[in-house]
C-alpha cells in the first residue's frame, strides 16, 4: 500500500476521533493540525537533544585526544629513564 494512502487514512481517522470527541463535548483540540504541530515541536526537541549529545561526545573525544597527545609527547621523558635502568640491569648480568 502507498505510504501517502496510509498517511491520509491515519489523518482521516484522527479527524473522525476529534470530531466525535467534540460532539460529546470532551475536547476540540484533537485534530490533524494540532497533532502535526505537536510532532513538529517534538522533532525539534529531539534534534536539539541529539545536537547536545553530539557536542558532549565531541568534547570528550577532544579531551581524550589532548591527553593522548600529552602522553605521547612526554613518553620519552617518562619511559626513557626506566628503559635505561632496565638496559643497565640486563648488561650487568
Amino acid at each position: 500500500m502507498n505510504t501517502q494512502k496510509l498517511l491520509n487514512m491515519a489523518l482521516n481517522g484522527v479527524d473522525v476521533i476529534g470530531y466525535r470527541l467534540d460532539q460529546y463535548g470532551i475536547t476540540g483540540k484533537i485534530n490533524r493540525h494540532n497533532i502535526a504541530a505537536f510532532l513538529a515541536a517534538e522533532q525539534k526537541h529531539l534534534e536539539g537533544e541529539w545536537d547536545s549529545i553530539q557536542v558532549r561526545v565531541n568534547r570528550r573525544r577532544s579531551q581524550v585526544e589532548r591527553i593522548t597527545h600529552e602522553i605521547e609527547s612526554r613518553k620519552d621523558a617518562l619511559i626513557g629513564p626506566v628503559i635505561s635502568r632496565i638496559n643497565r640491569f640486563r648488561a650487568s648480568q
